[in-house]
């Protein structure tokens, strides 16, 4: 599906979610109490008794192929990433004990990103996904929004790929510059989410999607091999 969208334009969405909450009343008797049930298994990247396993991450063979250039990768490093990545930035992804990220780069303009996040419960994962595939689909009406006249701005849902992660495409031009165009994968394996970024000069029409969804397959099967 594809979106285009310029300041002349413009659309919004809001979304509502509703939490139910079952509240249950236990009357105390005299009798006493049972055994405690058996701890449940852990769930695959959760926290367990303070400790974090850290998650496995793309190599730089991983990611789509550079016609000139081969990738380049950092160090896999606690925290957020700095810069935040495009449409992932202002808090989108949140920081403190959990959080690891790494940087990937060519010799030219193209340039990538992957951040895990530990959280508490498969359930807390869930949400957080769906927090950021949220941000991504909204990115390209907010950047319009304080963008020069005579922008343009569109997007594309790519689908889920194999292992769960969603695909996202996002695309801008300002005049009298160069257009940029981003990829975008959220998956999560067990309680532990991850987000893949990759950008360069271009727009969607001409993107490695083929070699990105095998990249964003690869991601979470690298999470907890």
């Amino acid at each position: 599906m594809r979106t285009l969208r310029t300041l002349a334009a413009v659309t919004s969405a809001v979304a509502t979610t509703v939490a139910l909450t079952l509240t249950a009343t236990v009357t105390a008797t005299a009798s006493p109490p049972p055994a405690p049930a058996p701890a449940p298994a852990p769930v695959a990247g959760s926290v367990q008794d303070g400790k974090i396993k850290v998650p496995g991450f793309l190599a730089p063979t991983d990611l789509p192929p550079h016609a000139s250039s081969k990738w380049r990768a950092w160090p896999v490093t606690a925290g957020v990433p700095g810069p935040e990545p495009y449409c992932l930035d202002k808090g989108a992804i949140p920081a403190g004990a959990g959080t690891y990220h790494r940087f990937f780069r060519t010799e030219y303009d193209t340039e990538a990103g992957q951040t895990a996040v530990v959280t508490k419960s498969a359930e807390a994962a869930k949400k957080l996904a769906g927090s950021l595939g949220a941000r991504v689909l909204a990115c390209a009406d907010g950047w319009l929004d304080t963008a020069p006249g005579g922008s343009s701005a569109g997007w594309r849902d790519y689908g889920t790929v194999a292992g769960g992660a969603h695909v996202y495409g996002v695309d801008s031009s300002v005049p009298d510059s160069e257009p940029s165009v981003h990829l975008f994968a959220i998956g999560r394996d067990g309680a532990t989410v991850t987000a893949v970024n990759w950008g360069e000069m271009g727009s969607l029409k001409r993107v490695p999607i083929a070699a990105f969804k095998k990249t964003a397959t690869t991601a979470v099967e690298k999470l907890y091999p």
